[in-house]
């Protein structure tokens, strides 16, 4: 239900911008018509509002990948230096936290490790939305906060640093899909004490999946084919299981990969002193206006992050993040 409501949404949005487009240009000429500037005023602000919309929906077309429709969880946690990035971690939660709200996702904090005096030192929060994942996967990374710091009696300038970790909210239920070409059958005859029926007929069954090596055999029906059939689903479940066991030993593999919270690994940076500075140092995306990235503006940067991976051309800057 979910899926099917996504691509009605998809084909809805598209006939809508297709007929207010229609609906605008008719506008326009009739205006030119009439010699009415107000109206054909008015029509190319809505065009230009228009053309918004599909720069948007056109970044939502890149949320294509495997996870990118899942729901997703965020792991933050502050760096060295005490309270100060600890502050900053809390700062980033607040942050993701607010972005989500914009979006009309669901938040819900699963972990939370508070800091001694202020902030905290790790949180896990779980987004629940369209393409919750697909949005955020992009902000995993080491993040730097520069300002005057509020612990500071001194009131000098601080360098902060927190890191983020997305990861999606897989689904356990699997299709397992086996190539029957891969999987090698024997019959032979069963063993064990019996009736009639046993050694006088093939009827044990044995699968060997011959890509994974995994092999399963049954042989407690009289019938072939019952055997046949439970070993498939022996089969299936044994690759199931194995996926489930790939799967940990990456996101194992990725966890032990974390690069140090600090110098040299950082996405992007928050300047907010001396002067008001946002910059992605992936994309070369800023924003002069750190006070609207931090309640929540974060899909220019978002956007061209996804745009790059895709081979598309980041925007150069970003001025007005409302």
């Amino acid at each position: 239900m979910r899926e099917r409501q996504t691509l009605a949404d998809q084909v809805e949005a598209v006939q809508r911008l297709e007929q207010d487009l229609s609906d605008q240009i008719e506008l326009i000429e009739l205006a030119e018509a009439e010699d009415d500037l107000t109206v054909a005023v008015e029509a190319e602000a809505a065009l230009r509002a228009l053309k918004s919309e599909v720069e948007r929906r056109e970044v939502e077309t890149m949320l294509s990948g495997e996870a990118d429709g899942n729901d997703t969880y965020i792991e933050i946690h502050a760096g060295a230096g005490g309270t100060e990035s600890q502050d900053w971690a809390e700062m980033l939660m607040r942050m993701y936290i607010r972005w989500a709200e914009r979006k009309g996702y669901k938040t819900e904090i699963l972990e939370y490790h508070g800091g001694e005096e202020a902030g905290i030192k790790s949180v896990t929060l779980m987004f629940k939305g369209p393409n919750a994942y697909g949005w955020l996967k992009t902000e995993s990374g080491v993040h730097r906060l520069v300002r005057i710091s509020p612990f500071d009696s001194n009131a000098r300038r601080h360098t902060s640093f927190a890191s983020a970790w997305v990861y999606p909210v897989v689904d356990d239920s699997i299709d397992i899909d086996i190539n029957e070409s891969d999987v090698r059958v024997d019959t032979y005859r069963a063993s064990g004490a019996g009736g009639q029926h046993i050694n006088t007929t093939d009827s044990a069954v044995r699968l060997t999946h011959e890509p994974s090596g995994i092999v399963v055999q049954c042989q407690n029906e009289r019938s072939q084919h019952k055997n046949r059939a439970t070993a498939w689903g022996m089969l299936r479940a044994r690759l199931y299981e194995a996926e489930l066991e790939r799967r940990e030993a990456e996101a194992n593999a990725e966890a032990a990969s974390k690069t140090d919270i600090g110098w040299g690994h950082q996405i992007r940076s928050y300047v907010l002193q001396p002067y008001q500075l946002v910059k992605d140092l992936r994309t070369g995306v800023e924003s002069t206006s750190p006070k609207d990235v931090l309640d929540g503006a974060l899909d220019p940067f978002m956007e061209a992050s996804l745009a790059q991976r895709v081979g598309g051309e980041p925007k150069a800057a970003v001025e007005d993040l409302e």
